[in-house]
């Protein structure tokens, strides 16, 4: 594949796929400029180490992000930062574990120590999105 480092990884999974169905071994060769820039690197490097596509594209969401999902943007950081669900596992049951606690002991969130997580509440509510929906 020339110019290699001008591709995304997806397509360079997809071509890579393509080359040698037939019975006899085959070989996929990247070819890039000598300049390549830390990104492409990375690509680069994860074309090499793998073949798995799933863990491909766990490199291609932390080098493009997952986009707007809210919107039309396929690739960047969203304003809200969310977190990674396979290294941020324990942490995220965690806090479930703590949110389902807290609304069963004071749902509307009453009490005095809850205060400032009942105005954030409100101020995050007032804004016109869907979060919630999602979630």
């Amino acid at each position: 594949i020339e110019s290699a480092e001008r591709f995304g990884l997806s397509q360079l999974h997809q071509l890579r796929g393509r080359v040698g169905r037939g019975a006899e071994q085959s070989y996929c060769i990247l070819m890039t400029s000598h300049k390549l820039s830390n990104d492409s690197k990375i690509r680069m490097e994860t074309m090499a180490r793998t073949n798995d596509g799933f863990e491909i594209s766990e490199v291609d969401l932390k080098l493009r992000g997952p986009g707007d999902i809210m919107g039309k943007q396929q690739s960047g950081v969203l304003n809200l930062q969310i977190a990674d669900l396979v290294r941020d596992k324990e942490i995220l049951q965690l806090a479930r574990h703590h949110a389902i606690k807290l609304l069963k002991d004071d749902a509307p969130m009453e009490k005095p120590e809850h205060a400032k997580l009942r105005e954030a509440f409100i101020e995050l509510s007032k804004k016109k999105t869907i979060w919630n929906y999602i979630s």
